[in-house]
């Protein structure tokens, strides 16, 4: 399996059976051809005639506190009797034995023609279990016989080891047309109802991995997360979205994702689908939750009584913006949360950049700040602080009157 390009340079010959064609000829463009491209991606609920699995790639290298652009190109393969390696394990063959450094970290990002099918599924997830210095986010035109149950656990697999499982939309089509197609700078043109099959491809998307949301939008994070005191102009419904993200004693990530209200409140399916991993009782484990609301009363109890009930998790929670914070009933849910040993935080500059990487689709530009970020954080993080303060002197008090001679003795 080779990367394709839009010209061979003759005598160039492969230098290992079974991966990319050596050397890696960076003056070269490795692209599709617009009408393979139109007829390969094109994103059907049910396509026939489509025997051909297309992989276009981009692999980014950490560098000092950011990715940085490493290799890119497209892999494919034909789908039919006879074929020993599918294009994903094309992929990871060529990629361990050519580029893979243990001492390096990875995000790899995939927009495929085809989801991955149930062996593949399986063996990328076995891959990124195995390194935990690669992170992948796949983006796929079309759900591969997404109503068979095999094919659906092996996406959802795929989600519970890290990777990000995404349907293309206008705007990924649009980069792979600029960045994979030999487009003789021409412009993409959308092919009809692109949109529609979008959105239910999604929703069948959604539904298989139990409405975990796919990585956010960059407009949408930045009107979700601001925390800015006033919405800013145009005026928008501030939502709860809760990005959490699961570590290991190691501070490998078993598990990632982002929840919104709907129907249910973020929190309660984010527990759920904590519970649902089946964590091992004997290992310990750190979440930490990015929340653009801090939690009602209600969510407050849930996990208080989740974490109490799961002695061996850690909850961490950063809140952007405090929710109703001059109620009382919502100040006792923070406090709650405290005494249950939960970390309530508020969201600063390190917290929102970690949020951006992680979590948003953010064509590997860096975290831009919005204006007077710093300020609000420290604002709203004086207004925690009291709430919280209230809780200790109460307390305090309360042990005061229940024990006056425990205190004195203290005290003295």
């Amino acid at each position: 399996m080779e990367p394709l390009h839009s010209r061979q340079r003759p005598g160039l010959q492969p230098a290992h059976r079974g991966y990319s064609q050596m050397p890696w000829i960076r003056n070269h463009m490795w692209r599709l051809d617009p009408d393979t491209f139109y007829f390969q991606f094109h994103n059907l609920l049910y396509a026939n005639g489509r025997n051909c699995s297309y992989i276009c790639y981009r692999v980014e290298r950490r560098k000092h506190r950011s990715y940085v652009s490493f290799d890119w190109g497209v892999f494919h393969n034909q789908v039919k009797a006879g074929t020993r390696c599918h294009t994903e394990l094309h992929f990871l063959s060529w990629f361990c034995k050519m580029k893979l450094q243990p001492d390096e970290c990875y995000r790899i990002t995939w927009y495929m023609s085809w989801s991955p099918c149930v062996k593949c599924a399986k063996q990328v997830a076995d891959f990124l279990a195995r390194y935990r210095n690669v992170t992948l986010s796949i983006f796929a035109a079309r759900l591969y016989y997404f109503q068979d149950v095999a094919y659906r656990q092996g996406l959802l697999g795929l989600s519970h080891q890290g990777a990000s499982v995404n349907i293309m939309s206008y705007r990924e089509f649009k980069y792979c047309w600029k960045k994979f197609v030999d487009s003789q700078r021409r412009r993409f043109k959308p092919w009809k109802k692109l949109d529609i099959n979008y959105q239910r491809l999604f929703a069948e998307l959604e539904d298989i991995l139990g409405n975990t949301m796919n990585l956010l939008r960059e407009t949408l994070f930045k009107q979700q997360f601001g925390n800015q005191p006033r919405v800013p102009l145009p005026h928008y419904r501030r939502k709860t979205y809760l990005c959490y993200q699961l570590k290991q004693p190691d501070d490998s990530t078993l598990d990632r994702g982002c929840f919104r209200n709907k129907q249910r409140h973020a929190e309660i399916r984010f527990i759920d689908k904590i519970n649902s991993l089946n964590l091992d009782p004997r290992q310990s484990y750190k979440i930490i939750c990015y929340i653009t609301w801090s939690p009602c009363p209600r969510c407050a109890s849930e996990l208080v009584d989740f974490i109490t009930g799961n002695d061996h998790l850690i909850l961490q929670i950063f809140a952007s913006r405090l929710y109703f914070h001059w109620k009382k009933p919502f100040q006792r849910g923070l406090q709650q949360l405290q005494a249950a040993g939960i970390s309530v935080a508020v969201m600063t500059h390190t917290e929102f950049e970690d949020c951006w990487e992680q979590f948003v689709d953010n064509q590997s530009r860096p975290f831009q700040p919005w204006e007077k970020l710093q300020q609000y954080s420290a604002s709203i993080t004086r207004r925690l602080q009291r709430i919280l303060t209230m809780f200790f002197v109460a307390s305090l008090v309360a042990q005061m009157v229940k024990n006056p001679l425990a205190m004195q003795e203290i005290w003295i």
